[in-house]
Protein backbone atom coordinates (compact mmCIF):
# COMPACT_ATOMS: atom_id res chain seq x y z
CA UNK A 1 0.00 0.00 0.00
CA UNK A 2 1.31 3.54 -0.86
CA UNK A 3 3.09 5.79 1.98
CA UNK A 4 1.70 8.18 4.48
CA UNK A 5 -1.71 6.45 4.06
CA UNK A 6 -2.48 7.31 0.51
CA UNK A 7 -3.74 5.23 -1.83
CA UNK A 8 -2.44 4.47 -5.33
CA UNK A 9 -5.63 3.68 -7.51
CA UNK A 10 -7.08 2.53 -10.84
CA UNK A 11 -10.26 3.79 -11.75
CA UNK A 12 -11.86 1.99 -14.64
CA UNK A 13 -14.28 4.26 -16.76
CA UNK A 14 -16.49 4.48 -19.96
CA UNK A 15 -17.04 0.81 -21.94
CA UNK A 16 -19.40 0.17 -24.64
CA UNK A 17 -22.50 -0.06 -22.46
CA UNK A 18 -25.53 2.53 -23.41
CA UNK A 19 -24.72 4.32 -20.22
CA UNK A 20 -20.92 5.07 -21.37
CA UNK A 21 -21.67 8.94 -20.82
CA UNK A 22 -22.60 8.77 -17.23
CA UNK A 23 -19.46 6.17 -16.94
CA UNK A 24 -17.04 9.05 -18.18
CA UNK A 25 -18.78 11.85 -15.69
CA UNK A 26 -18.86 9.91 -12.87
CA UNK A 27 -14.89 8.78 -13.52
CA UNK A 28 -14.06 12.45 -13.95
CA UNK A 29 -15.77 13.25 -10.32
CA UNK A 30 -14.12 10.45 -8.38
CA UNK A 31 -11.33 11.07 -10.20
CA UNK A 32 -10.80 14.78 -8.77
CA UNK A 33 -12.23 13.84 -5.29
CA UNK A 34 -9.35 11.31 -4.79
CA UNK A 35 -7.32 13.53 -6.21
CA UNK A 36 -7.97 16.21 -3.86
CA UNK A 37 -7.13 13.72 -0.90
CA UNK A 38 -4.01 13.51 -2.35
CA UNK A 39 -3.85 9.68 -4.07
CA UNK A 40 -2.11 8.52 -6.90
CA UNK A 41 -5.13 8.40 -9.49
CA UNK A 42 -4.69 6.07 -13.01
CA UNK A 43 -7.07 5.41 -15.55
CA UNK A 44 -8.85 3.26 -17.94
CA UNK A 45 -11.67 3.39 -19.93
CA UNK A 46 -12.28 -0.09 -20.80
CA UNK A 47 -13.55 0.52 -24.23
CA UNK A 48 -9.88 1.94 -25.56
CA UNK A 49 -8.09 -1.11 -24.30
CA UNK A 50 -4.48 -0.83 -23.25
CA UNK A 51 -3.61 2.94 -22.56
CA UNK A 52 -4.05 5.35 -19.50
CA UNK A 53 -5.96 7.98 -20.05
CA UNK A 54 -4.72 11.84 -19.32
CA UNK A 55 -6.29 12.47 -15.79
CA UNK A 56 -5.74 16.07 -15.64
CA UNK A 57 -7.85 16.45 -18.69
CA UNK A 58 -11.91 16.53 -18.58
CA UNK A 59 -13.08 12.93 -19.65
CA UNK A 60 -16.64 14.39 -21.03
CA UNK A 61 -16.07 17.87 -22.22
CA UNK A 62 -19.89 18.04 -23.40
CA UNK A 63 -21.18 16.74 -20.19
CA UNK A 64 -23.62 13.73 -20.43
CA UNK A 65 -26.35 14.17 -23.48
CA UNK A 66 -30.28 14.14 -23.01
CA UNK A 67 -30.22 10.81 -24.20
CA UNK A 68 -27.67 7.86 -24.33
CA UNK A 69 -25.30 7.55 -27.30
CA UNK A 70 -26.39 5.19 -30.25
CA UNK A 71 -23.47 4.59 -31.87
CA UNK A 72 -21.81 2.19 -29.49
CA UNK A 73 -19.33 -0.50 -30.78
CA UNK A 74 -20.39 -4.08 -29.01
CA UNK A 75 -19.82 -5.65 -25.35
CA UNK A 76 -15.83 -6.45 -24.96
CA UNK A 77 -15.13 -9.94 -25.45
CA UNK A 78 -13.39 -11.13 -21.90
CA UNK A 79 -10.28 -11.03 -23.72
CA UNK A 80 -10.01 -7.93 -24.37
CA UNK A 81 -11.07 -6.71 -20.78
CA UNK A 82 -8.95 -8.61 -19.14
CA UNK A 83 -6.04 -6.75 -21.83
CA UNK A 84 -7.02 -3.35 -20.69
CA UNK A 85 -6.67 -4.47 -16.84
CA UNK A 86 -3.23 -5.77 -17.31
CA UNK A 87 -1.21 -2.85 -18.00
CA UNK A 88 2.45 -2.79 -16.21
CA UNK A 89 1.29 0.49 -14.45
CA UNK A 90 -2.01 -1.00 -12.98
CA UNK A 91 0.12 -4.06 -11.31
CA UNK A 92 0.62 -2.50 -8.11
CA UNK A 93 -2.52 -0.91 -6.92
CA UNK A 94 -4.50 -0.84 -3.78
CA UNK A 95 -7.47 -0.58 -5.08
CA UNK A 96 -9.38 -0.32 -8.38
CA UNK A 97 -12.03 2.34 -8.47
CA UNK A 98 -15.57 0.86 -10.53
CA UNK A 99 -16.33 4.26 -12.08
CA UNK A 100 -18.66 2.07 -15.11
CA UNK A 101 -22.23 1.43 -15.44
CA UNK A 102 -24.64 -0.91 -17.31
CA UNK A 103 -22.85 -3.43 -19.45
CA UNK A 104 -19.35 -5.54 -18.32
CA UNK A 105 -18.93 -2.89 -15.84
CA UNK A 106 -22.12 -3.63 -13.61
CA UNK A 107 -23.12 -7.25 -14.47
CA UNK A 108 -20.43 -9.26 -13.01
CA UNK A 109 -17.97 -9.48 -15.85
CA UNK A 110 -15.26 -6.85 -14.62
CA UNK A 111 -15.70 -8.61 -11.33
CA UNK A 112 -15.04 -11.88 -11.96
CA UNK A 113 -11.75 -10.55 -13.91
CA UNK A 114 -10.67 -8.86 -11.09
CA UNK A 115 -11.47 -11.66 -8.30
CA UNK A 116 -9.34 -14.06 -10.16
CA UNK A 117 -6.42 -11.46 -10.05
CA UNK A 118 -7.00 -10.86 -6.80
CA UNK A 119 -7.64 -7.19 -7.05
CA UNK A 120 -9.64 -5.15 -4.50
CA UNK A 121 -12.24 -3.27 -6.10
CA UNK A 122 -14.99 -0.91 -5.25
CA UNK A 123 -18.86 -2.04 -5.28
CA UNK A 124 -20.52 -5.52 -4.78
CA UNK A 125 -19.11 -8.95 -6.03
CA UNK A 126 -19.14 -10.64 -9.16
CA UNK A 127 -22.24 -12.71 -8.40
CA UNK A 128 -23.97 -10.00 -6.58
CA UNK A 129 -23.79 -7.32 -9.51
CA UNK A 130 -24.88 -10.41 -11.76
CA UNK A 131 -28.57 -10.86 -9.97
CA UNK A 132 -29.04 -7.25 -9.11
CA UNK A 133 -28.51 -6.16 -13.10
CA UNK A 134 -31.03 -9.38 -13.94
CA UNK A 135 -34.19 -7.48 -13.04
CA UNK A 136 -36.11 -10.78 -13.39
CA UNK A 137 -33.88 -12.95 -10.77
CA UNK A 138 -33.65 -9.99 -8.34
CA UNK A 139 -37.28 -9.41 -8.30
CA UNK A 140 -37.88 -13.48 -7.49
CA UNK A 141 -34.91 -13.18 -4.93
CA UNK A 142 -37.73 -10.05 -3.24
CA UNK A 143 -40.63 -12.23 -3.14
CA UNK A 144 -38.97 -15.35 -2.18
CA UNK A 145 -37.23 -12.55 1.19
CA UNK A 146 -40.69 -11.03 1.32
CA UNK A 147 -39.66 -7.66 0.08
CA UNK A 148 -42.59 -6.20 -1.30
CA UNK A 149 -42.16 -5.48 -5.29
CA UNK A 150 -44.80 -4.38 -8.39
CA UNK A 151 -46.28 -7.40 -10.39
CA UNK A 152 -44.15 -8.80 -13.15
CA UNK A 153 -44.67 -10.41 -16.76
CA UNK A 154 -41.34 -11.68 -17.80
CA UNK A 155 -41.31 -12.02 -22.01
CA UNK A 156 -38.31 -13.52 -23.44
CA UNK A 157 -37.57 -13.39 -27.22
CA UNK A 158 -36.07 -16.76 -27.98
CA UNK A 159 -35.14 -16.09 -31.71
CA UNK A 160 -36.48 -13.20 -33.77
CA UNK A 161 -40.29 -13.09 -34.13
CA UNK A 162 -40.68 -15.93 -31.16
CA UNK A 163 -41.59 -14.88 -27.56
CA UNK A 164 -42.21 -16.37 -24.60
CA UNK A 165 -44.10 -15.07 -21.71
CA UNK A 166 -43.02 -16.08 -18.09
CA UNK A 167 -43.98 -15.39 -15.19
CA UNK A 168 -43.55 -16.65 -11.15
CA UNK A 169 -46.96 -14.26 -10.30
CA UNK A 170 -49.46 -17.15 -9.05
CA UNK A 171 -52.24 -15.36 -9.63
CA UNK A 172 -51.57 -15.92 -13.72
CA UNK A 173 -53.33 -18.94 -14.97
CA UNK A 174 -50.14 -21.54 -16.18
CA UNK A 175 -51.70 -21.41 -19.64
CA UNK A 176 -50.53 -17.71 -19.83
CA UNK A 177 -47.33 -18.34 -17.79
CA UNK A 178 -45.76 -20.84 -21.24
CA UNK A 179 -47.13 -19.19 -24.52
CA UNK A 180 -45.26 -19.08 -27.53
CA UNK A 181 -46.22 -16.66 -29.90
CA UNK A 182 -44.69 -14.70 -32.96
CA UNK A 183 -46.18 -11.54 -31.97
CA UNK A 184 -45.73 -9.07 -28.33
CA UNK A 185 -48.37 -9.93 -25.51
CA UNK A 186 -51.81 -9.27 -26.27
CA UNK A 187 -52.21 -5.79 -24.35
CA UNK A 188 -55.33 -6.43 -22.49
CA UNK A 189 -54.00 -9.58 -21.17
CA UNK A 190 -51.16 -7.80 -19.82
CA UNK A 191 -53.55 -5.10 -18.47
CA UNK A 192 -56.23 -7.47 -16.88
CA UNK A 193 -53.22 -8.55 -15.16
CA UNK A 194 -50.84 -5.99 -13.98
CA UNK A 195 -53.64 -3.02 -14.61
CA UNK A 196 -52.76 0.19 -16.31
CA UNK A 197 -50.50 1.88 -16.99
CA UNK A 198 -47.77 -0.90 -17.12
CA UNK A 199 -44.26 -0.65 -17.39
CA UNK A 200 -41.99 -2.27 -20.16
CA UNK A 201 -38.65 -2.32 -19.97
CA UNK A 202 -34.96 -4.14 -20.66
CA UNK A 203 -34.40 -6.99 -18.23
CA UNK A 204 -30.82 -5.95 -17.72
CA UNK A 205 -30.43 -2.31 -18.62
CA UNK A 206 -29.79 0.70 -16.44
CA UNK A 207 -30.81 3.90 -16.12
CA UNK A 208 -34.05 3.78 -17.82
CA UNK A 209 -32.76 2.61 -20.95
CA UNK A 210 -35.15 1.48 -22.98
CA UNK A 211 -38.25 1.85 -20.78
CA UNK A 212 -41.71 2.44 -21.61
CA UNK A 213 -44.43 3.13 -19.66
CA UNK A 214 -47.70 2.24 -21.91
CA UNK A 215 -50.84 3.63 -21.35
CA UNK A 216 -52.76 2.42 -24.73
CA UNK A 217 -52.62 -0.99 -26.99
CA UNK A 218 -51.17 0.82 -29.74
CA UNK A 219 -47.97 2.14 -27.51
CA UNK A 220 -47.50 -1.64 -27.12
CA UNK A 221 -45.24 -3.04 -29.86
CA UNK A 222 -42.64 -0.36 -30.11
CA UNK A 223 -41.77 -0.59 -26.43
CA UNK A 224 -41.25 -3.72 -26.98
CA UNK A 225 -39.19 -3.26 -30.03
CA UNK A 226 -37.05 -0.41 -28.15
CA UNK A 227 -37.03 -2.59 -25.15
CA UNK A 228 -35.61 -5.69 -26.84
CA UNK A 229 -32.88 -3.51 -29.04
CA UNK A 230 -31.14 -4.10 -25.37
CA UNK A 231 -31.21 -7.84 -25.03
CA UNK A 232 -33.20 -10.80 -25.36
CA UNK A 233 -35.39 -10.58 -22.26
CA UNK A 234 -37.96 -7.76 -21.18
CA UNK A 235 -39.96 -7.21 -18.12
CA UNK A 236 -43.28 -5.81 -17.82
CA UNK A 237 -43.86 -4.14 -14.28
CA UNK A 238 -47.11 -2.74 -12.83
CA UNK A 239 -46.80 0.90 -12.61
CA UNK A 240 -47.29 1.98 -9.27
CA UNK A 241 -48.42 5.56 -8.89
CA UNK A 242 -47.15 7.94 -6.18
CA UNK A 243 -43.64 9.27 -5.10
CA UNK A 244 -40.33 8.31 -6.62
CA UNK A 245 -37.60 7.25 -3.28
CA UNK A 246 -34.36 6.00 -2.89
CA UNK A 247 -32.22 4.82 -0.45
CA UNK A 248 -28.35 4.56 -0.57
CA UNK A 249 -26.37 1.76 1.43
CA UNK A 250 -22.60 3.00 2.58
CA UNK A 251 -20.98 -0.03 4.25
CA UNK A 252 -24.09 -1.94 6.31
CA UNK A 253 -25.89 1.27 6.74
CA UNK A 254 -28.31 2.90 5.04
CA UNK A 255 -28.32 6.39 4.52
CA UNK A 256 -31.23 9.24 4.83
CA UNK A 257 -33.69 8.81 1.84
CA UNK A 258 -34.29 10.88 -1.19
CA UNK A 259 -37.20 11.51 -2.79
CA UNK A 260 -36.70 12.74 -6.54
CA UNK A 261 -39.19 14.51 -8.18
CA UNK A 262 -38.79 13.88 -11.83
CA UNK A 263 -39.54 17.22 -14.29
CA UNK A 264 -41.54 14.78 -16.95
CA UNK A 265 -43.02 12.52 -14.15
CA UNK A 266 -40.88 9.86 -14.29
CA UNK A 267 -37.34 9.68 -13.49
CA UNK A 268 -35.87 9.38 -17.23
CA UNK A 269 -32.54 9.49 -18.49
CA UNK A 270 -32.62 13.06 -19.09
CA UNK A 271 -34.30 14.15 -15.72
CA UNK A 272 -31.37 11.88 -14.28
CA UNK A 273 -28.44 13.86 -15.57
CA UNK A 274 -29.81 16.66 -16.69
CA UNK A 275 -29.09 19.77 -14.28
CA UNK A 276 -32.62 21.43 -13.01
CA UNK A 277 -34.24 18.30 -14.91
CA UNK A 278 -35.41 16.99 -11.32
CA UNK A 279 -35.91 18.36 -8.19
CA UNK A 280 -34.34 16.01 -5.03
CA UNK A 281 -35.48 15.97 -1.64
CA UNK A 282 -32.93 14.81 0.76
CA UNK A 283 -33.85 13.76 3.83
CA UNK A 284 -37.33 12.85 2.26
CA UNK A 285 -40.19 14.13 3.27
CA UNK A 286 -41.32 11.63 5.70
CA UNK A 287 -42.46 10.69 8.99
CA UNK A 288 -39.87 9.09 11.51
CA UNK A 289 -41.75 5.57 11.00
CA UNK A 290 -42.01 5.21 7.45
CA UNK A 291 -38.68 6.65 6.70
CA UNK A 292 -37.47 3.87 9.12
CA UNK A 293 -39.29 1.42 6.94
CA UNK A 294 -37.95 2.55 4.29
CA UNK A 295 -34.34 2.42 5.36
CA UNK A 296 -34.90 -1.27 6.36
CA UNK A 297 -36.30 -2.48 3.38
CA UNK A 298 -33.62 -1.09 1.74
CA UNK A 299 -31.04 -2.60 3.45
CA UNK A 300 -32.67 -5.70 3.56
CA UNK A 301 -33.53 -5.52 -0.10
CA UNK A 302 -29.34 -4.44 -0.58
CA UNK A 303 -28.24 -8.02 1.96
CA UNK A 304 -31.01 -9.95 0.01
CA UNK A 305 -29.07 -9.99 -2.67
CA UNK A 306 -25.39 -10.10 -1.46
CA UNK A 307 -24.40 -6.53 -2.12
CA UNK A 308 -21.40 -5.08 -0.62
CA UNK A 309 -19.47 -1.98 -0.27
CA UNK A 310 -21.86 0.56 -1.59
CA UNK A 311 -25.47 0.93 -3.79
CA UNK A 312 -28.10 2.39 -3.52
CA UNK A 313 -32.41 0.53 -3.98
CA UNK A 314 -34.98 2.54 -5.49
CA UNK A 315 -38.75 2.14 -4.21
CA UNK A 316 -42.02 3.85 -5.09
CA UNK A 317 -44.75 4.80 -2.29
CA UNK A 318 -47.99 4.68 -3.46
CA UNK A 319 -50.76 6.98 -1.87
CA UNK A 320 -51.76 3.87 0.74
CA UNK A 321 -48.02 4.53 2.11
CA UNK A 322 -47.22 1.14 1.02
CA UNK A 323 -43.29 0.66 -0.33
CA UNK A 324 -42.25 -1.30 -3.30
CA UNK A 325 -38.98 -2.18 -4.34
CA UNK A 326 -38.04 -1.71 -7.73
CA UNK A 327 -34.82 -2.39 -7.93
CA UNK A 328 -30.99 -2.37 -6.36
CA UNK A 329 -28.28 -0.82 -8.23
CA UNK A 330 -24.29 -2.37 -7.16
CA UNK A 331 -23.21 1.00 -9.10
CA UNK A 332 -24.45 4.18 -9.03
CA UNK A 333 -23.86 7.05 -10.37
CA UNK A 334 -21.65 9.36 -9.01
CA UNK A 335 -22.08 12.56 -10.83
CA UNK A 336 -23.26 15.98 -10.10
CA UNK A 337 -26.62 15.35 -9.89
CA UNK A 338 -26.34 11.70 -8.63
CA UNK A 339 -28.30 10.55 -5.16
CA UNK A 340 -25.62 8.79 -3.73
CA UNK A 341 -23.37 11.50 -2.57
CA UNK A 342 -26.74 13.41 -2.07
CA UNK A 343 -27.68 11.12 0.95
CA UNK A 344 -24.16 10.87 1.82
CA UNK A 345 -24.38 14.72 2.23
CA UNK A 346 -27.35 15.09 4.26
CA UNK A 347 -25.38 12.55 6.83
CA UNK A 348 -22.48 14.93 6.68
CA UNK A 349 -20.65 12.95 4.45
CA UNK A 350 -19.01 15.46 2.03
CA UNK A 351 -18.20 14.04 -1.68
CA UNK A 352 -14.22 13.49 -1.64
CA UNK A 353 -15.28 11.59 2.00
CA UNK A 354 -17.47 9.30 0.04
CA UNK A 355 -15.21 8.36 -2.17
CA UNK A 356 -12.06 7.46 0.14
CA UNK A 357 -14.70 5.94 2.25
CA UNK A 358 -15.27 3.49 -0.45
CA UNK A 359 -12.28 2.67 -1.19
CA UNK A 360 -11.14 1.97 2.01
CA UNK A 361 -14.34 0.00 2.46
CA UNK A 362 -13.07 -2.23 -0.64
CA UNK A 363 -9.41 -2.63 0.94
CA UNK A 364 -10.93 -4.09 4.50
Amino acid sequence: MANDNKLRILVLVGGTSAERDVSLATGQAVIKALQQRGHQVLAIDIACGRKLLDTTRSLIPQGIAAAPPDDLAGPLTSRELASALTLPETSAVDVVFLALHGGDGEDGHVQALLDLARVAYTGSGATASALAMNKLLAKKIFVAENIPTPAWVFVEQRRPGEIRISSTQKDMAAKDACRVSAKVPEYQQLASFLGTPFVVKPNEQGSTVGLTIVEQADELEPAFTRAFEHGPGVLVEQYIPGRELTVAVLGEEPLPAVEIVPEHGIYDYECKYTSGKSNYICPADLSASQAERLQSIGLKAFNALGCSGYGRVDFRLNSQGEFYCLEVNTLPGMTSTSLVPKAAAAKGIVFPDLIEQICRLAIK
